[in-house]
């Protein structure tokens, strides 16, 4: 009966070899953790997926003269009991043109309810063009018991859109926004009443 040595070569190898698995475990968990806001500014970068570009003004820009329609969408997802709507169906404004248009949110819930919105355009290939100046979206927005909020959105189509092969026979855009359930909503401290006033204490 003989005794089982060790192969020191052997050892090696295999002390290297989970060296290097641990490694490539580390390297994939960092770059799953690093893929949300890569991704998230890859999209923003180039309207992938119909993300629409977020900036700052609209000075300066060129308003041609052609006329471009933008749809309205508003939709609720399970879970928030909410209303959620356009003032108005549609606009058709200049490309270039600066617009602002409103949304109406109700909390039709017996207690404080808190929800975040999202939002894409279509078709996917106008999002690189869509440019907002101010909006609500990834926000979140606390609504006491059946109240109502009206909620601005301010944006252009950038002129650039007529220079793509892709979008140059765009003629309607449809801007989709969808509210989420944020969070349970916080209890209110006692005494007071609505968050505004929570804020201040």
């Amino acid at each position: 009966m003989s005794e089982a040595t060790s192969d020191p070569k052997t050892s090696g190898r295999n002390r290297k070899m989970a060296v290097a698995c641990v490694a490539f475990v580390g390297a994939m968990l960092g770059a799953a953790y690093a893929s949300v806001p890569l991704y998230d500014l890859f999209c923003r970068v180039t309207g992938y997926g119909g993300t629409t570009q977020r900036v700052e003004t609209a000075d300066g820009i060129q308003v041609l003269d052609r006329d471009i329609t933008v749809r309205f969408d508003a939709n609720v997802a399970p879970g928030l009991p909410w209303s959620f709507a356009p003032d108005q169906k549609s606009i058709t404004l200049k490309i270039g043109e600066m617009q602002t248009v409103s949304y109406r949110v109700k909390n039709l819930a017996a207690e404080p309810t808190v929800g975040t919105a999202a939002f894409n355009v279509t078709p996917g290939a106008t999002g690189a063009f869509f440019s907002k100046i101010a909006c609500f979206c990834f926000t979140e927005q606390r609504l006491e018991p059946g109240e109502e909020m009206e909620m601005g959105v301010t944006f252009y189509v950038d002129p650039a859109i007529v220079d793509d092969a892709d979008t140059a026979s765009v003629t309607t855009i449809t801007l989709s926004y969808t509210f989420f359930p944020a969070k349970a909503a916080e209890k209110p401290v006692a005494g007071v009443s609505t968050p505004a006033e929570a804020a201040r204490l």
